[in-house]
C-alpha cells in the first residue's frame, strides 16, 4: 500500500527508509534537529543528480499587501548572498554544466540545480547559499521590480495566460488561491521591500522546508552536505517538520462568462469550473476522465474540434488540483469567426459525456494514457526531485511505481462515469479572450 510516513512522527536526527523499489531506487528521509527534512532517491543507472529546496509556501499564502511577494523571492534569491556576487551564483553551476532555476506556484516555491552527479557537493553548497543566506537588499529589490513587471508584461502579451487567469480567478472566486502568482502591475509597483522580507523571515523556516534530491547518489553524503552548507546558520523553528497543507478555503464554484477584448487573431477559450482536490479518493478516476475528454490526440474533444471540425490547432482539457479544491477546464484556440461554434461544440462534448458517459474503449485507452504518461515522466532525476518535495509538503504519500499502476488498473468504467457525472454540470465559466465585438456572446 501507499509508503507514507509523515515527518511529524519521525524522532528528529534520524534516518527512515520511505520506499525502496524492485529496481532498486531507495528512499530516505532524515529529519534534523530544526525540523528540516532531507529525503533523497537514489536512482541505479543514472549519472546527473536533482538538488532541490522546497518551501511550502505559495502565492496563496500571502497577505493582501504581500501579493506577487513568493515569486518576487524567486528571482530576489538570486540576487547576491552572504558569500556570493549574483555572477558567482550563476557562474558557480554554468562552471559544472549545469541547470539552475526557480519556479513558484500557489502552493509551493522550489530552487533547484540539475548537475552531474560528481558536481553535487557544487549543487548544493550553491542552492542552499541561495536560500538561506540571500541578502535582500533594498537596492535589489528596486532593480527586480523591474523584472518582475516585464515578466507580467510579457504574460499579458500571450492571450492563451491571460484566458488562464481569468479562468482561475473565476472559478475560485476572489480568494487568495485564485490570485495571480505573479502578482499584478499594481501589486508588484506598490509591494514594500520590507513585506517581501516579512514573508521570507515567516514562511522560509526549517519546520516548512524540504530538501529533496534524486539521481545517482548516496544519502549520507546529502545530509553531510546539508549539515556542512548550514553549520553556521542558527535557524530556529522547532523540532517538528510542519504537516502536510490542510485544507485552508472552502471549495470552488461555478462562475459566469467573461468576455476580454483583446487585438488578437484568435478567439482563446476557456470552459469550466471547480474541481476535485489533491487528495480526492476519485483523483485517479478524474486523470482518465480528463485523458478520455482532452488528453491527448485520440481524446473526444481533439477527434471533434480540430480532426473533424477544423475549428483549432490547439484543444485540450486540464485538470488542477490543491490542498482544498481544484479546477477542470478546457482550452483552445480558434479563429474569431469560428470563436462561437467552438464554444459550442465543447460545451456539447461535456454535455454528451454527462448524458451517455464513455465507452469502454475509450476509458481503456484513457487508463493506458495515464498509466504510459505518468511513468514515463519518472524516469528524469528532476521528475523525481519534484514527486519527492511535493510528497512532503503537499500531497502526504508517496506510491511506488507499481502502485501507481495498481490503482490506475483499479479504476472501472463506473468511476470514470460517476466523476464525470459529479464535476462537468459545474464546468459552466467561460472566459474568451479575443477581438470580439461588442455584445458578443455565444448561446448559453
Amino acid at each position: 500500500m501507499a509508503a507514507h510516513r509523515s515527518a511529524t512522527e519521525q524522532e528528529p536526527e534520524s534516518t527512515q527508509v520511505i520506499l525502496r523499489e524492485d529496481s532498486g531506487s531507495l528512499v530516505l528521509r532524515t529529519v534534523l534537529d530544526n525540523g528540516l527534512r532531507i529525503i533523497t532517491e537514489s536512482m541505479p543507472g543514472s549519472r546527473s543528480v536533482a538538488f532541490g529546496v522546497w518551501v511550502g509556501a505559495g502565492s496563496r499564502d500571502e497577505a493582501e499587501q504581500q501579493h506577487g511577494a513568493a515569486h518576487y523571492l524567486e528571482h530576489l534569491l538570486f540576487k547576491g548572498t552572504a558569500k556570493r556576487t549574483a555572477f558567482e551564483v550563476n557562474a558557480a553551476i554554468d562552471a559544472v554544466g549545469g541547470e539552475m532555476n526557480a519556479f513558484t506556484s500557489r502552493e509551493t516555491t522550489c530552487f533547484y540545480a540539475h548537475v552531474l552527479d560528481a558536481d553535487l557537493p557544487v549543487a548544493a553548497d550553491v542552492v542552499l547559499d541561495v536560500v538561506t543566506t540571500a541578502l535582500l537588499r533594498s537596492r535589489d529589490v528596486e532593480s527586480e521590480r523591474q523584472v518582475v513587471l516585464e515578466e507580467i508584461a510579457m504574460h499579458e502579451d500571450d492571450p492563451a495566460d491571460v484566458a488562464m487567469e481569468h479562468f482561475y480567478a473565476q472559478v475560485l472566486a476572489d480568494r487568495a488561491l485564485a490570485r495571480p502568482i505573479l502578482g499584478t502591475r499594481e501589486s508588484i509597483e506598490s509591494l514594500p521591500a520590507d513585506e517581501i522580507r516579512q514573508f521570507y523571515t515567516e514562511r522560509y523556516r526549517p519546520p516548512a522546508m524540504v530538501v529533496a534530491v534524486a539521481g545517482s547518489l548516496d544519502h549520507a553524503l546529502v545530509v553531510d552536505l546539508v549539515r556542512q552548507a548550514l553549520h553556521s546558520l542558527q535557524w530556529q523553528g522547532g523540532r517538528r517538520p510542519q504537516p502536510v497543507r490542510s485544507a485552508l478555503e472552502q471549495a470552488g464554484r461555478p462562475a459566469a462568462n467573461l468576455i476580454v477584448r483583446r487585438p488578437t487573431e484568435q478567439a482563446h477559450i476557456v470552459v469550466g469550473g471547480p474541481s476535485l482536490r489533491r487528495n480526492d479518493p476519485d483523483k485517479y478516476a478524474l486523470a482518465v476522465c480528463n485523458a478520455v475528454l482532452g488528453g491527448g490526440m485520440s481524446s473526444r474533444l481533439f477527434t471533434r474540434v480540430r480532426e473533424e471540425l477544423g475549428l483549432a490547432y490547439s484543444v485540450y482539457s486540464f485538470a488542477a488540483p490543491f490542498a482544498d479544491t481544484g479546477v477542470f477546464g478546457v482550452y483552445a484556440g480558434t479563429r474569431l469567426p469560428k470563436a462561437a461554434e467552438a464554444v459550442e461544440v465543447i460545451r456539447g462534448e461535456l454535455a454528451r459525456a454527462v448524458e451517455q458517459g464513455f465507452s469502454a474503449d475509450e476509458v481503456d485507452r484513457g487508463k493506458g494514457a495515464i498509466r504510459g504518461s505518468r511513468i514515463l515522466a519518472l524516469e528524469d532525476p528532476f521528475a523525481r526531485m519534484s514527486r519527492l518535495g511535493q510528497s512532503e509538503l503537499v500531497v502526504g504519500e508517496l506510491p511506488t511505481i507499481d502502485e501507481i499502476q495498481h490503482r490506475i488498473e483499479e479504476v472501472t468504467h463506473d468511476d470514470v462515469v460517476r466523476v464525470a457525472e459529479r464535476i462537468l454540470p459545474t464546468a459552466t465559466a467561460l472566459i474568451v479572450v479575443g477581438a470580439l465585438p461588442e455584445g458578443w456572446m455565444p448561446g448559453l
